[in-house]
């Protein structure tokens, strides 16, 4: 852990949580400008690509800052993160099309890469296991108070001033968190060179930016096998297997493999992934339940996943002060366990069920989610020397959010094909005006091929958060803690009985 005074370590906090805020909002508020934005500047057929664009480049550029973070150290790269964002964001503001839009998003997606893991990753250097626990949890209940006011600040901002403001917003809450990370981090020098490796960074985020691309395709299982997907899909195996070559001989890799053989970083990544399916399966699901099967309005539809959300903060926040009591291992299988409980209780949903219990099992799949996410990415970061803390950080997020995207392709298709029987345009589901021009007998043909459908998802989801279950049965037992000795040194270890390694084997941190 670095050493620094109480008050400095509170002043770095202060700024990573507000960087955090610009990823958590921006996650909710433009979606509620949305619609005014299109009415403003056309171009409808480029709506999802404005979520897609920052989606994508705020995805694949995560792994790259978190090991140029282990590199030039996190001051300088948080800060650059944040200059990125706040360009993009600028720039967003004052697009005069929706193609501009799309191109300023993706900037904007760059700098939004290292927000939040690095965030994350100081968070790691300058607070001890048992306060690290504590302050993830409070960083969840960024994302959570986000979730539920992001759209209404996003609504008010949009009604009040203008749709350009969203964006515009971002600079003094950008400008205040780069401020206080440059005035309170202090950073050990780095007398050694580094090496950057070029290649292994360039042909990883290709490689990972054309899978998207493809997967972004799979809400409809036809245009997936369309001969430009296969040759996208080609070309990521062929990538891959270069990248893979690329890294072992690399003096300082990208991505080192070696990090592999640390049991819980593997672990951590595998669980994090399919927790990742599950997760973007509730976020991305319920709410077409909810709007498409239940008859709920939009607004409606939205909230129901606020239950969801607090339920997560709070148990991030738990998880966090029980995780040097009870082991890494104890709570990410509790965490599992409910969720497999919370999904497979939502597979069993019809029309007619309470919506109290629906939301009981709602918080089921929340906590289960904040005590999965937390622990997993504070067993990682112990698990690892200092020098590798901003890539193993970084893997953690990625493979949450990859998953997350193969989740939603797959599941994606399972909405299609089960819809794909029915002459119905399905936008009737959600619109009130194609609703109104078919029959009632055909809309409830149409709302029992969507609940149909929708119990199959739940119960893939159910069937893919048991996998994590099994996968997590893995982790090493014993909790976590650290040695005196290793603590002021900076370096982050699992004790000797849950790796059985000796600790005088362990390398400096």
């Amino acid at each position: 852990m670095q050493t620094m005074s109480s008050r400095r370590r509170w002043v770095v906090t202060a700024g990573v949580m507000t960087g955090m805020l610009l990823a958590a909002l921006e996650a909710t508020i433009v979606g509620t400008a949305m619609p005014t934005i299109v009415a403003a500047l056309g171009g409808l057929a480029h709506y999802s690509w404005v979520f897609s664009a920052y989606l994508l480049t705020s995805t694949v550029t995560v792994p790259v800052w978190g090991k140029l973070s282990d590199l030039f150290g996190r001051r300088r790269l948080f800060q650059i993160g944040v200059f990125v964002f706040l360009l993009g964001s600028a720039l967003c503001g004052f697009s005069g099309s929706m193609t501009e839009l799309v191109i300023w998003r993706a900037v904007q997606g760059l700098g939004a890469g290292a927000l939040v893991p690095l965030a994350m990753t100081i968070i790691g250097d300058i607070f001890t296991l048992e306060e690290r626990g504590k302050m993830q949890g409070l960083f969840s209940g960024v994302w959570g108070v986000s979730s539920v006011f992001g759209p209404l600040v996003g609504g008010f901002i949009t009604d009040q001033l203008s749709w350009r403001w969203v964006f515009w917003i971002n600079l003094p809450v950008g400008i205040a968190a780069a401020a206080l990370i440059g005035f309170a981090l202090i950073e050990p020098k780095r007398e050694s060179r580094p090496s950057i490796d070029y290649a292994g960074a360039a042909i990883l985020t290709v490689a990972m930016t054309l899978l998207l691309l493809v997967l972004g395709e799979g809400s409809d299982p036809r245009l997936l096998l369309q001969p430009r997907n296969l040759g996208l899909m080609a070309a990521v195996v062929v990538l891959m297997i270069v990248f893979v070559r690329v890294e072992n001989r690399a003096k300082d890799p990208v991505v080192p493999f070696a990090l592999f053989r640390n049991r819980v970083v593997s672990v951590a990544i595998v669980v994090g992934f399919l927790a990742g399916i599950a997760m973007f399966a509730a976020i991305t699901f319920v709410p077409l339940l909810a709007q498409g099967v239940l008859g709920a309005s939009a607004t409606e539809a939205g909230t129901f996943l606020t239950p969801l959300m607090l339920s997560w903060v709070v148990s991030s926040i738990v998880g966090g002060r029980l995780l040097t009591r009870l082991g890494s291992r104890t709570l990410v299988l509790v965490g599992l366990v409910l969720m497999v409980g919370g999904f497979a209780a939502l597979a069993t949903f019809t029309r007619d069920t309470p919506r109290l219990l629906m939301i009981g099992e709602l918080i089921l799949i929340g906590a289960g989610l904040g005590l999965t996410m937390l622990t997993l990415l504070i067993a990682s970061q112990h698990a690892v020397p200092r020098e590798q803390l901003g890539i193993t950080t970084s893997l953690n997020q990625f493979s949450r959010s990859m998953g997350g995207a193969l989740g939603v392709a797959i599941l994606g298709a399972l909405l299609a094909a089960g819809l794909a029987a029915y002459s119905q345009d399905p936008n009737a589901l959600v619109d009130t005006k194609a609703r109104a021009q078919i029959s009632p007998a055909e809309l409830r043909a149409l709302q029992g091929a969507l609940e149909r459908t929708l119990r199959t998802i739940f119960w893939s989801s159910t069937a893919v958060a048991a996998l994590a279950l099994g996968a997590a049965l893995t982790l090493p037992k014993g909790k976590v803690g650290e040695s005196a000795g290793h603590e002021d040194s900076g370096e982050f270890m699992v004790m000797a009985e849950m790796t059985n390694i000796d600790p005088a084997h362990e390398p400096e941190g």
